[in-house]
Order: C-alpha cells, then structure tokens, then sequence
C-alpha cells in the first residue's frame, strides 16, 4: 500500500470515526507529510521502518527542532501505525525508538505575596474591576485552567457548599472548593454587575462591556496589565496563577495526590513538577541561610 493512500485513509478515519478537530487533524496530516518528504525513497508503507524513523529524528534534531516537538511527531507517525495494523495494512511489529528526553522546564509562578498583590490590583470602583477581581480570586482559589474559568455558568457553582463544578479535559468533571475570598468577590460580582445586565443570551457568567463571554486573549491581555502595575516584572500569564496555587499548596503540606485532583491531572507524574519547585525553593532558602551564617 502506497503511504500516501495510508495517509488519506488515516486523516478519514480521524475526521469521520474520531472525531478531532480541524486543527489537530492538520496537523497530524503536515507531521506524516514532513516524515514522507524528508525521507527519500520511502513510497510504501512496508518502507517505514526503525532505521528511517531514526533518520527522521536525526533529521529534525539537526534543524533544531525541541525534544517535544520531535517527541509528537514521532506519536504522530506510531499512531498512524497502529491504524493500519488494525486494519490489516500493516503487518510488521511497531518500531520501538529511543525518543530524545524532554528538558525540564519548570513553570514560572508567583509567591504568595505577589499573588495577594495582584488580586488586589483592579479597582473595585469600576464594574470590570469588580469582574476582574473575581475572576483573578476563583482562577487562583481553586486552580483552574483559563479555559475552565471563561465557561463557568451559576449552575456550575454551589454557593452554600463552596463548590464549582468544572467541566474539564477530555470532558471529564470534577468538583473543587471555592474559597471564602473568592466566593465573595464572585458573589459581589454577580450581585453589583452580573445580574443587573438585561440583554444577556449567555449562561456564562464573566462578560465583555458587549456582555459577551470574557475571551482567553482580553483575559490574558488584563493579567500582564495588572502585573505591571504592581510591579511585577516576571513573565506571567492566566496559567501562572494555577501554577502558583498548585505550589503553595505543597508548600503548605498538602498530598500531591489531592493536588492532582484538585487541577484535573490525569497523570500524578505532571503534578509533580510542581514538587520539584518546592523542593528548589527549600535548597534555595537553606543556601542563602548558610551563606548568612
């Protein structure tokens, strides 16, 4: 079977039987093409084999491509793989390759002082002040993903028991505490401003000045404005404040596995990273100790 034929019936079966989106079949689509392209005389699909997937990544790790993205197209073309052997187009054993290790980046977050700092940055007096407030207070209250914030409806939260439902990855929900402070500034938001628009034809609670939902880019746009004008000069984004609540909980003694539930971890393994900031920050404050000593 021709490659090309083997990519045409695989960008089907993705788009028709599960269901991906536009983007993520694109780009499945333009990993197996640069895989084609990149090595010659490969026509059939009998032609991939270990040594021309090596020749790939040795190809890609000499244009300066990232471990990560090395590392997807390497899934891209296993899982293409996988497809034809189900469907009898594939006989020989899936090749096991060496992938190149990912370097570990550990994600910018902010002390518990800058945090308080920044939640105090929108001013009160003004109606998107009071949203921002509590967008930023939840955000960092209970973890969330930006995405997971902007769709929240009042049918998702559960005032009297201090609970959000969050519809989150892969459709799966989960239920998380919402804190006292947080809680507040929500109910004052809704109070003062969110219920007093009448021309809303959303469920969502954070609205625009157009009183449609709050979209990730103005969201991530407002987070950098208020930082600066607090001085914080590191560089954050909304996802910064899920970092920074996952870490201080650790700091604090919570279990990583309840802070694995808690962001909607899959995998304890990406909680982890987070251990590992908590550890460097102890290292880091017993060197400066001794240094004093």
């Amino acid at each position: 079977m021709l490659i090309q034929d083997g990519i045409i019936e695989f960008i089907d079966y993705l788009y028709v039987e599960k269901g991906l989106s536009k983007n993520t079949i694109e780009a499945y689509k333009k990993d197996l093409d640069l895989f084609v392209e990149t090595i010659p005389n490969m026509e059939y699909v009998v032609d991939i084999n270990n040594d021309n997937i090596r020749k790939f990544i040795r190809y890609q790790t000499a244009k300066g491509l990232s471990a990560t993205s090395i590392i997807r197209r390497i899934s891209t073309i296993k899982n293409f793989l996988l497809y034809l052997q189900r469907e009898g187009k594939y006989s020989q054993k899936i090749p096991k390759i060496d992938l190149p290790k990912k370097a570990m980046h550990l994600p910018t977050y902010l002390t518990e002082e800058e945090v308080e700092a920044l939640l105090m940055a929108p001013d009160l007096n003004k109606k998107e002040g009071i949203r921002d407030r509590a967008m930023l207070e939840v955000m960092y209250s209970s973890g969330l993903r930006v995405s997971e914030l902007l769709s929240i409806t009042k049918g998702n939260i559960n005032v009297p028991k201090g609970i959000i439902t969050i519809m989150g990855k892969g459709s799966k929900e989960r239920r998380v505490p919402i804190g006292d402070f947080a809680l507040e500034y929500l109910i004052k938001y809704l109070d003062e401003v969110r219920d007093k628009k009448r021309n809303v034809r959303t469920n969502v609670i954070f609205l625009n000045k157009f009183d449609k939902p709050i979209s990730r880019q103005y969201f991530h746009r407002i987070i950098k404005q208020y930082a600066l004008k607090v001085g914080i000069t590191k560089e954050i984004s909304p996802h910064t404040l899920r970092h920074s609540f996952a870490t201080h909980l650790l700091e604090h003694g919570a279990q990583l596995r309840v802070v694995q539930e808690m962001l909607g971890h899959s995998d304890v393994a990406t909680t982890q990273i987070y251990t590992t900031i908590t550890q460097n920050r102890i290292v880091s404050a017993y060197d400066l100790y001794t240094k004093r000593k």
